[in-house]
């Protein structure tokens, strides 16, 4: 089990297959983790690694996986892309795909606003985002959920250290995708492949609008996830996306 270090910063990754790089970010939300893609729709790791070389991370400080790091009150987003791209950059990588689920839409939107020219294309899947009939719900589920489980393993960590991280992240003042503005999607020429849900974490609205908003988007079959038949035929338009994608960018390094 790799770690890549920096600072007071630990990053558990895992490779499989090899390729064009594919970075992995699991669903779960602050709790995401490697271990976790087991459970969900499908597993990128198994799915893709013909063709990619396919990275997953433990997001930093979940309680379901093996990274750790200060808990960055100031930046929460802008941490984890800190650990992200950090990664790439351990391994050498400068252009790579990417490929999130739930947390992993805006984390997305973040790395497209930081590092624009080395993201070759995009997979959103399921992702999260602002949704108006639920107004903090994130807040609500991570102080009950994940924040009192890190205080318990980490005595440096308090509540209310938890709960300031939390506000910030998810502010009062949010209704998009929490990371960019629709004036940024609106902007970003990176090629998207969202497959949109429809549940309080998931909301259909907001992936719709970033779908109509980013001008080379793509959107899958809704709803997608309610039968292993529609999963498969989500499954094939993925990988057509990230085999074109991929393909391009083999043909324009020659």
């Amino acid at each position: 089990m790799p770690f890549y270090e920096k600072g007071q910063t630990r990053i558990r990754y895992e490779e499989a297959g090899s390729g064009c790089p594919l970075l992995i970010i699991p669903g779960g939300g602050l709790n995401a983790s490697i271990a976790g893609l087991a459970d969900h729709d499908f597993n990128p790791m198994e799915e893709f690694r013909d063709a990619h070389r396919c990275i997953a991370i433990d997001l930093r400080n979940s309680n379901g996986g093996e990274s750790s790091g200060p808990l960055e009150v100031e930046r929460p987003w802008d941490a984890h892309a800190d650990d992200q791209i950090g990664l790439m950059d351990h391994l050498g990588i400068d252009r790579f795909m990417v490929l999130g689920f739930c947390i992993g839409g805006p984390f997305i939107w973040n790395l497209l606003s930081k590092v624009p020219d080395r993201i070759v294309a995009a997979v959103l899947v399921h992702p999260s985002g602002f949704n108006p009939d639920a107004p903090g719900f994130f807040h609500r589920m991570n102080s009950k959920t994940w924040g009192p489980q890190l205080c318990g393993r980490r005595p440096d960590i308090t509540m209310e250290t938890v709960d300031a991280f939390l506000a910030n992240m998810y502010p009062d003042t949010a209704d998009f995708v929490f990371t960019v503005t629709r004036e940024f999607v609106r902007g970003c020429e990176t090629p998207v492949l969202i497959l949109p849900d429809d549940i309080p974490p998931h909301p259909y609205a907001m992936a719709m609008e970033t779908a109509r908003l980013a001008p080379n988007a793509q959107v899958s079959l809704f709803p997608w996830r309610k039968s292993p038949e529609t999963i498969s035929l989500a499954l094939r338009h993925i990988d057509t996306f990230l085999t074109a994608h991929r393909l391009a960018e083999e043909a324009s390094s020659r």
